[in-house]
């Protein structure tokens, strides 16, 4: 089964993830502009951290989104922070969907939750994006491009995320929580690979300048919406894990899926990128140079091993929620099985950075 099939869609709502619909309608009935039901819930097939759902009523759709039940790692599912970067991006004319409510109050579904619209539009689960003519390949590339140069393009002040996270010294901070998580939950157990880079890794920081934006964390092509008919961004979605960060390090991760192998996540790695119409690395790389106004980037290598420790290290958190029974997703188990390849796969970055 393709992650398109795996990913796409609603389902009833899964075992353990139910919520008194009666309660939510009232909440929004309360909350939110225009609302009227009668409401339907279902469940969205994709996610493998925050429970996402579709609510539908005879009028419009809405998206909720919320931290899932059971034990939580300290700081994780932060719904909170998804919704407030959400509203301040949209305010910035940036491409996200409009948010109607934020909720608190753990008796209305049992966990807080936020809600936003429902954005119709085509989301491409695999890199290649087969559903593309080849012709048409180079401008959706090149749309994604445009909207990840976009976001490091906001001024964090300006937008009223000045405080989103801390600023300065992002990578030795990141490798630091990362290891911390992968360290403390015993639960999921350890990796070779993994044990490896929490060593090397905080001793071969390379020295980017100490830029900060808002970096959005997770960005990649099935974390966006297009528009139904034309190569354009209109809305980037699961904003979980966005802060304050380097935006070289926001970057190289988008990037990494050049280095991912084709039959693991949604890699090009092996892949012939002439026959498919898509752009190089180098060319990728140097199209968000220009946008951005940067000579080139320089210790690539660093950040991919960087990027896929700390894929690694929240593959191995979906490791422990699935040793816990608490995986949002029902291809948790598929994802965590991933994990000594990907840890692998990173610390051979590391080697080609000079790690021996």
């Amino acid at each position: 089964m393709d992650r398109s099939a795996q990913n796409s869609g609603t389902m009833p709502v899964r075992s353990g993830y139910g919520l008194d619909a009666a309660r939510l309608e009232a909440w929004l009935a309360r909350e939110v502009a225009g609302f009227s039901g009668p409401l339907t819930v279902e469940q969205f097939r994709g996610g493998q951290s925050n429970p996402t759902y579709r609510l539908t009523t005879p009028s419009r759709s809405y998206v909720l989104r919320r931290k899932p039940p059971g034990k939580l790692l300290p700081g994780a599912h932060a719904v909170e922070r998804e919704y407030r970067v959400l509203a301040a991006l949209a305010a910035q004319g940036f491409p996200v969907p409009p948010v109607h409510g934020l909720c608190l109050d753990e008796t209305v579904i049992g966990t807080p939750f936020y809600v936003m619209d429902m954005v119709e539009g085509r989301i491409f689960w695999e890199a290649d994006f087969p559903q593309v003519a080849r012709e048409e390949r180079p401008a959706y590339y090149d749309a994604m491009n445009r909207t990840i140069a976009r976001l490091h393009a906001v001024d964090p002040e300006a937008a009223g995320l000045g405080d989103y996270g801390k600023p300065g010294n992002y990578f030795e901070r990141q490798i630091a929580r990362w290891s911390k998580q992968y360290l403390g939950d015993v639960e999921a157990g350890r990796v070779p690979a993994m044990d490896r880079l929490v060593e090397w890794l905080p001793a071969n920081i390379p020295d980017p300048g100490d830029e900060s934006r808002v970096i959005h964390g997770d960005f990649r092509c099935d974390n966006m919406i297009f528009h139904p008919e034309r190569p354009e961004v209109i809305a980037v979605l699961d904003w979980e894990l966005s802060t304050l960060g380097h935006p070289l390090a926001d970057f190289t991760y988008h990037l990494m899926v050049y280095r991912m192998p084709a039959g693991a996540s949604t890699g090009l790695a092996g892949r012939n990128l002439a026959a498919l119409n898509i752009p190089s690395e180098a060319d990728y790389v140097a199209a968000y140079c220009r946008r951005t106004g940067r000579d080139g980037i320089a210790d690539v290598d660093f950040y991919m091993a960087f990027n896929m420790f700390r894929l690694a290290a929240i593959v191995h958190g979906i490791k422990g929620r699935v040793v816990r029974g608490t995986a949002a997703s029902a291809h948790a188990d598929r994802m965590a099985a991933s994990l000594e390849g990907l840890a692998d796969l990173a610390w051979e970055q590391a080697r080609r950075a000079g790690a021996k």
